[in-house]
Formats: structure tokens, C-alpha cells, sequence
């Protein structure tokens, strides 16, 4: 790991704080200081990414990279297809309904692991049948099904699964696709690109980029060409996939900065970090870095989530008392480590640590934690 992952005084900024946010989440500070050196004129354009065209020969050289990055670092097949759109999220989960759920016969297969395959489940019965593989709803969701267990119709348009669940803190641990049934679609906003993922294995994978990819504003879609052809006809331009699929995702003006901006993240990721079994590795030191400390509390801090199914981008816990929490949160506050409170659904605190984060601000943040048990 290079000195790109250093403390932010490293860089000649003495008032960054430790963010901790589940999204838009801390960039890398190589990626941050690159957009600043080149914000009144990329690469001898003289003008910014933000002043000029998509269809300028710079911005073809930056949507480029940006998809050869993600296919060299997610050993994306040739016969996927790599779409840059806006909407988060929370667009697909009406997109991927409307262009594989509405034209087909079957149910769709939802697992309903947390907060936002809720959401995911609600927009799809807009458009035709849902069929729940599986709810961890009694369990609080705590933990994660596996998928090889369930019961899956064979015939089903599809199996949508979201693989890490902020909110609850609740990740599906590496290895958990399988290899055989119906399309396998996936919301994997909060961990796309912390660890490398079996993409063959996927009919689809999308991810809104707040949170390791760049700033929001920009969702990224891959999926298998095949799935192209289930679309049906009639739907509006900029909800077909077929639209971005053939224009190169410049149908209409892309989210252009954003676009920069996770170009230069993977950049980062290929080049600084090594890759994502590096980033992997990393984050699982980062980590487990927080749970030890939760675990070593003596009930103290109270994880949410089974130890099996433990996020690694998004760690949740629970104090004593909720007056204790608001304590523990102001106190971290003052300290400089921000956003900390868990999701007001929930309650809590929620310490998001994503691939930019630092190292050394989990290793304050254990510290703090340490030190307000001790005084708790």
C-alpha cells in the first residue's frame, strides 16, 4: 500500500476530518488532489472536465479509461456490457423491472436482506410479479441466506439480490453467487469495488457511485449482452438499457465529472493500490480492526450484525442507552470522526469505511471507542 492512503496533513490539508459517512463517502486523496491540479484545464484541453463536451476527443479518452479500468479490474467478460447513468440506485430498481421483469411470464425472486431490497421489492411489483425467496425481516436482518438453499424457481425472470446492506451492516460474504439458476441481479452499490467478484456469475450488477466508486451523481450497470434482447419494446428512451448499451452512454450528456472522477478512482485502485484483492485484504484489516474492539467490550458496544454475515464497508452497534450513544457521537464529533449515528430507521452509530478511508482514521476511531468504554 502506497503513501495515497496517508493521513490528510500528508498532503498539506490540516482541517480534513475522519468521515465516516455511508455515502457520499470520503474519495481517495490521490483522486481528490489530481481533480483539484487539474480543474482549470485537463491535460491541455484548457478548460475543465466540468466546461466541456462529451463529445470532445478528451472526454472519449476519459470514458474510456474509465471502462477499461472497470473491466481490467473486475475481469469484466466481453460480452457484458459496462453503462454509465444517473438516477442511483434507486433508478434501477424500477429500470431492471421495467426491462426484465415486465415482458416476462415467470415471477421475479427477491431476497429481502435489509433496508434497500425493500425499496427494491416495492418498485418491482409496479411492474409485474414478485416472489420473496427470502425475508430476514423476523431476524432483524442480522444475517444473510444462502443462496444455494433457497427455494428458486428455475424459470424465474430473475433472482435480485443486494449484496452489502448499509443500514443494517449486513454483508454477503465472497464466494456467495451461484453458479447456476435464473439471471442473478445485484445491488451492490455500498461494496462495489472493495473486493473482486466472479462477474460471469451475474446477469447483472449495479452500483450507485457514492459510496468506493466516486461522487453521486453517477450509477454504473453491467450486464450480460443476452439480457438486451428480453427488453421489451415501448419503454422511454432513458429507461431502456438498450439505449446506453448503444450509444456508449452518451445518448444523451452524461454525469461527465462524475465519470472523471471514478476514471480516476480505478485509476487509483490499478495503479496505487494494487487491485482489488489488495483492496480486499485492506478493508478486511480495517475491519476487523472495529469489531475487535466490539467484541472486547464486555457488552459495552453491541454489534448488530451475525459474525458471519459482518459487513466490511459498514460496521453497526448499539451502546447501553441511546443517551449514551448521542454522548458517544458528539463526543466523537468534537474529536473530529463525523458521522457516526446510525440511520434514524435503526438507531445506533454506523461507521461507514469505505476503500478510501484511511487506515490510520479507523485505528483513531478504535482508539476513541476504546477510550469512551473506559469512561462509559
Amino acid at each position: 500500500m502506497t503513501s495515497t492512503l496517508a493521513p490528510w496533513k500528508d498532503w498539506g490539508v490540516t482541517d480534513r476530518v475522519w468521515n465516516f459517512s455511508a455515502g457520499p463517502a470520503t474519495l481517495p486523496a490521490h483522486v481528490l488532489e489530481t481533480a483539484r491540479d487539474q480543474m482549470l484545464s485537463f491535460d491541455g484541453a484548457g478548460m475543465s472536465v466540468l466546461e466541456m463536451s462529451h463529445r470532445s476527443k478528451w472526454f472519449e479518452d476519459i470514458i474510456g479509461e474509465a471502462e477499461a479500468n472497470l473491466r481490467e479490474l473486475l475481469a469484466i467478460p466481453p460480452d457484458y456490457r459496462v453503462l454509465f447513468m444517473q438516477g442511483g440506485a434507486s433508478l434501477q430498481f424500477s429500470m431492471v423491472s421495467m426491462n426484465l421483469l415486465r415482458p416476462s411470464s415467470s415471477p421475479a425472486d427477491y431476497v429481502v436482506s435489509g433496508s434497500w431490497a425493500k425499496k427494491a421489492v416495492a418498485e418491482a411489483r409496479r411492474e409485474g410479479d414478485v416472489r420473496i425467496a427470502w425475508d430476514g425481516s423476523d431476524g432483524g436482518f442480522s444475517t444473510l441466506p444462502d443462496l444455494r438453499e433457497l427455494d428458486v424457481s428455475g424459470d424465474a425472470a430473475y433472482l435480485h439480490v443486494t449484496s452489502n446492506e448499509t443500514i443494517q451492516g449486513i454483508e454477503f460474504p465472497p464466494g456467495f453467487e451461484p453458479e447456476s439458476g435464473p439471471p442473478l441481479i445485484c445491488d451492490a452499490s455500498s461494496d462495489f469495488l472493495s473486493r473482486p467478484l466472479p462477474v460471469s456469475r451475474y446477469g447483472m450488477l449495479y452500483a450507485g457511485a457514492q459510496k468506493n466508486a466516486g461522487p453521486a451523481g453517477l450509477t454504473v450497470a453491467i450486464l450480460h449482452g443476452d439480457l438486451l434482447e428480453r427488453i421489451p419494446d415501448g419503454l422511454h428512451t432513458m429507461l431502456d438499457y438498450r439505449t446506453f448499451s448503444e450509444n456508449r452512454s452518451l445518448y444523451n450528456t452524461p454525469p461527465a465529472f462524475a465519470i472523471y472522477v471514478l476514471m480516476l478512482v480505478t485509476r487509483w485502485l490499478r495503479v496505487e493500490v494494487g487491485g482489488l484483492d489488495d483492496m480486499h485484504a485492506l478493508n478486511l484489516e480495517k475491519s476487523a480492526l472495529l469489531y475487535s474492539v466490539i467484541e472486547e467490550s464486555d457488552g459495552f458496544y453491541r454489534g448488530h450484525a451475525d459474525p458471519a454475515f459482518r459487513s466490511a464497508m459498514n460496521i453497526t452497534w448499539r451502546l447501553p442507552s441511546e443517551e449514551l450513544e448521542k454522548r458517544f457521537v458528539d463526543g466523537a464529533k468534537a474529536a473530529g470522526l463525523l458521522e457516526l449515528k446510525g440511520h434514524r430507521s435503526v438507531g445506533g452509530c454506523r461507521a461507514s469505511i469505505y476503500n478510501a478511508m484511511p487506515i490510520e482514521g479507523v485505528r483513531v476511531l478504535r482508539s476513541f471507542m476504546e477510550d469512551f468504554a473506559s469512561r462509559g
